[in-house]
C-alpha cells in the first residue's frame, strides 16, 4: 500500500487518494476549497462554470489550487474583482496566495493558469461569463502573471495541476446533454467524471 506524506499544515481535510495510471497522490479539490503542495503530489478538480486558479512558484517547487463560483451578477460587463458581490471569488485567491507566500513562495516569481468558466446549462444565466472576467480581473489588479489560461466554451473540464513544475492536464466533455432544466451543475459533474476517459488530454 502507498505511503501518504503528511499535508502541510491547515490541509488535513482535503480528500486525496492514490493514482495507479499516474503512480502519484492526487489530491482532490472541491466547490469552495483549495489546495497547496511542495511535494510529488498532482492536484484535481471538475470544474462547470466555476474558476480554478492554479498558482505556482516552479523556482522552489510550491504550488496550491482553488475552486470557486462568484454569486450571479445582472451586468456582468461592469464587473470588477473588488465588487462586493466578488467577495467569494477574492477570498479564494486571496487565501491561496498567502498560503502560498506564508509557505516560502516568492509573490515575484507566482505564475498563475485559470481554468473553467464554461456555459454548461442553457437555460441559466451565463454564471462562467462573469467568473472569466472577475478572475482576469484579479490577476490584473494584483499585478500577478497570468501565464496560460483555458476558459470558457460549453464544457465542463477536468484539470490536472502539478504544483512543482505548474503544469496542467485539461480534459473538456464537449458532448453534453443539456435536455433538462432542473438538473444541477453538479450533476454534470459527476457525468463528466465518468466519461473523461473517452475525452482527450491538453496541456497548459
Amino acid at each position: 500500500m502507498h505511503q501518504f506524506k503528511p499535508v502541510i499544515q491547515g490541509f488535513e481535510h482535503v480528500k486525496r487518494f492514490w493514482d495507479s495510471s499516474r503512480g502519484k497522490v492526487v489530491a482532490k479539490v472541491l466547490p469552495g476549497e483549495f489546495y497547496i503542495s511542495k511535494q510529488d503530489e498532482l492536484i484535481s478538480t471538475v470544474l462547470g462554470s466555476c474558476i480554478s486558479a492554479c498558482v505556482y512558484d516552479d523556482s522552489l517547487g510550491i504550488g496550491g489550487m482553488n475552486h470557486f463560483m462568484l454569486p450571479g451578477v445582472r451586468d456582468a460587463d461592469h464587473l470588477h474583482a473588488n465588487d462586493l458581490s466578488c467577495r467569494y471569488g477574492n477570498w479564494a485567491m486571496e487565501f491561496l496566495i498567502n498560503e502560498l507566500l506564508k509557505n516560502g513562495a516568492s509573490r515575484k516569481n507566482l505564475k498563475v493558469k485559470l481554468f473553467g468558466g464554461g456555459k454548461i446549462i442553457r437555460s441559466m444565466t451565463d454564471i462562467g461569463i462573469g467568473n472569466i472576467r472577475f478572475a482576469n480581473d484579479y490577476v490584473k489588479e494584483e499585478g500577478l502573471d497570468l501565464v496560460s489560461h483555458d476558459v470558457g466554451g460549453p464544457w465542463p473540464r477536468k484539470i490536472v495541476f502539478d504544483p512543482q513544475n505548474g503544469k496542467v492536464q485539461v480534459k473538456k466533455l464537449r458532448e453534453m446533454h443539456n435536455d433538462t432544466i432542473e438538473k444541477r451543475e453538479v450533476r454534470y459533474l459527476h457525468e463528466i467524471e465518468a466519461q473523461d476517459k473517452q475525452t482527450n488530454i491538453e496541456l497548459f
